[in-house]
């Protein structure tokens, strides 16, 4: 008898889950792939930017060629003065027939909304102060404030007109400025509003020190409110999308909006 061992033989089953497995990773990149090369078009890029699939299970998706959601992103954009915009996309009941994906020719995409969002973080931000005043600053965060932070801005002295902001439209920076040769923290509640894709920002209140430091001087007030008072275009939304919504992030700022109906692919409009 002999005393060499047998594998045991896998199980059909196995073999199955396999090849599943193997089709569904095939079937993610093409579609991916496709997508992204649509979007790099659109949007001008050198480069694909990165798709996700969103909700399950994927493989129904594609053989049925309608996808829920799925979410594209380009980093590292520049749009004029801009160095660094984030484009997100997120194309919702989107129609990529599988056997489009499959073979090589040219591929057609339908998507019945999309919600396009540019954000400019703060390292941008800080750049643009920077070369546009000659008061330094450093160290610049951005953030949302809502209305307990305003109430509490009004009950450490700050002018009573900030509680009639809404704080959808209130943003907090915060940095340190060289003021008369010395470096102070500052602290900024300014009003966001979006006019022709663009945002413009206003100071409120500014304060030298702590949040709760007392109000400065009116003539420094208006200097560090010229600094702050900004206008930022990340250029227009991708795929025709009309910018309706400005809000505050941590770390930065975002604007975004709804479009219809689009195809992406052979006779699909650019910008």
């Amino acid at each position: 008898m002999s005393d060499r061992s047998v594998a045991p033989r896998p199980r059909a089953g196995s073999f199955t889950a396999l090849r599943v497995k193997r089709t569904v990773a095939t079937l993610v990149v093409l579609a991916a792939a496709a997508v992204a090369r649509e979007m790099r078009s659109q949007l001008g890029l050198t480069d694909d930017p990165s798709v996700r699939f969103n909700n399950f299970p994927f493989l129904t998706q594609a053989i049925s060629g309608r996808y829920r959601s799925v979410d594209v992103t380009a980093d590292h954009i520049a749009v004029g003065p801009l160095r660094d915009v984030q484009v997100r996309s997120q194309l919702r009941d989107v129609r990529a027939p599988l056997s489009q994906m499959l073979d090589g020719g040219p591929r057609t995409v339908t998507v019945r909304e999309v919600e396009g969002t540019a954000r400019i973080g703060a390292p941008d931000v800080e750049r643009l102060i920077r070369e546009a005043s000659d008061v330094p600053v450093d160290k610049l965060y951005i953030d949302g404030i809502d209305a307990d932070g305003l109430e509490r801005a009004v009950d450490d002295g700050a002018d009573p007109a900030l509680l009639a902001l809404d704080p959808a439209t209130a943003v907090r920076f915060g940095g340190t400025v060289d003021v008369l040769g010395k470096k102070q923290p500052v602290s900024i509640i300014s009003e966001m509003q979006l006019a022709d894709g663009r945002a413009q920002i206003t100071p409120r209140d500014v304060r030298l020190g702590d949040t709760d430091a007392d109000p400065l001087p009116v003539a420094v007030q208006r200097t560090l409110s010229r600094v702050f008072t900004l206008t930022l275009d990340p250029g227009a939304l991708p795929l025709q999308v009309t910018p309706t919504t400005l809000r505050a992030t941590s770390g930065g700022l975002e604007i975004s909006g709804l479009t219809g109906r689009l195809v992406l692919g052979p006779g699909a409009p650019t910008g």
